[in-house]
């Protein structure tokens, strides 16, 4: 069969679905992405085929330019259930929509899909499906506290698209795949259909040095502790160089800890020295980084989220914008991590230190990671959910 993955104008909306683009490509179907020139690069990184379609969306600058004085989203926004606005994410991509869905109705039809799959924020796929009378899935990132809501908000803030294409409503999608283990996912969601979460940072070289700890068995022993340190390129270009900082100068206070901090070199200047204890790298695929490590710091990104599940290992969130805050929550009622979602808080590297230590020092933490471990890994794989495809083909 065909299958044609949409996604809304983002890479990183891409990369958690790519292992299911893989699967179905070992099964012996075909697949082919569609999107704008923002996701071509994370297509090719995922080895996977794609066509383009309009200009360069470009999301974070789009986010920066409203951003004023050069502050953070969460500076600005603060957390999204506290700030009274939730917003309306189904009127901003239905405005959106309306420039791209022609284009990609195009390729649709002279590519045949049997099958469309789609992040949970990509309206088009839906029209497209019931145009063309094809399936469509809906693959979640993570905890997803957007796509339910705002799928009810799009049928309205679509109203003119389906008029236009004579579609009475906005169809809703044949299967929502989950890859974010049931406990971690918000209570009151409605439910998915469990997929197992695979690693799928892009592709890249294993450091030499890395290698050698991997096979030092003087490191293996656990003498040190150690922190890995990825808030993405995203949050630097959204004018978070000093909050990365404030966090390598709070693993600085941490006796016997030593941090690995992924920064691109754009940012090393602007960064200013670090710790003793910290080393810089470029961005490298983070599931080369987790292996033997105690602590992930990141943004709160899906991804990120994800894959430190996974390897059940802690967390310390420090989200900037929309479901990070929701995978901060979440690991924090669980016990698994902590998340510091104030900018005042984030903005106070003595706040990081204090969070660091209690999850380096606290083994509850460790053991509710390992729960959420476990669980994952009693989810069906990739391969398996395509064989239900298959089935519902």
């Amino acid at each position: 069969m065909r299958a044609l993955f949409v996604v809304t104008p983002d890479g990183g909306h891409l990369t958690p679905l790519a292992p299911l683009a893989w699967a179905l490509r070992g099964a012996g179907h075909e697949v082919l992405v569609l999107g704008q020139p923002d996701v071509q690069a994370a297509a090719a990184g995922a080895g996977l085929s794609a066509a383009s379609v309009g200009d360069w969306y470009g999301m974070t600058e789009l986010i920066r330019g409203s951003l004023p004085y050069g502050g953070r989203p969460i500076e600005f926004w603060g957390h999204p259930s506290r700030n009274g606005d939730p917003g309306n994410f189904a009127a901003f991509w239905a405005a959106h929509n309306e420039t791209v869905l022609a284009g990609y109705l195009e390729i649709a039809r002279a590519f045949g899909p049997d099958l469309i799959v789609a992040d949970g924020l990509e309206y088009c796929s839906l029209i497209m499906g019931g145009l063309l009378d094809v399936p469509v899935v809906h693959h979640r990132w993570g905890v997803d506290p957007l796509s339910g809501t705002t799928r009810v908000q799009a049928r309205e803030a679509h109203r003119k698209l389906l008029d236009a294409h004579g579609l009475a409503e906005l169809p809703d999608p044949a299967v929502v795949l989950d890859p974010c283990p049931p406990s971690l996912q918000l209570p009151d969601i409605e439910p998915g259909t469990p997929i197992r979460h695979v690693d799928s940072h892009g592709n890249g070289a294993l450091p030499d040095w890395l290698h050698q700890e991997w096979v030092d068995a003087g490191r293996a022993t656990g003498c040190r502790r150690r922190v890995v340190v990825s808030v993405g390129r995203n949050v630097l270009a959204l004018n978070g160089v000093g909050m990365v900082a404030g966090i390598l100068r709070a693993c600085g206070e941490l006796p016997g800890v030593d941090a690995i901090a992924t920064v691109h070199k754009a940012y090393r200047e602007e960064l200013g020295p670090v710790p003793d204890n910290v080393r810089l790298i470029e961005p490298t695929p983070l599931n080369l980084l987790l292996t033997e490590h105690d602590v992930v710091v990141h943004h709160g990104g899906a991804g990120t989220t994800m894959s430190a599940t996974w390897r059940g290992l802690p967390q310390l969130v420090l989200p900037q914008l929309a479901d990070q805050f929701a995978h901060g929550q979440r690991l924090t009622e669980l016990g698994a991590g902590l998340t510091l979602d104030e900018a005042e808080d984030q903005n106070n590297p003595a706040t990081i230190t204090a969070a660091l230590a209690d999850l380096l020092a606290e083994p509850g933490f460790k053991t509710a990671a390992d729960e959420l471990r476990h669980e994952m890994a009693w989810m069906p794989t990739p391969a398996q959910v395509v064989r239900d495809l298959e089935k519902l083909l």
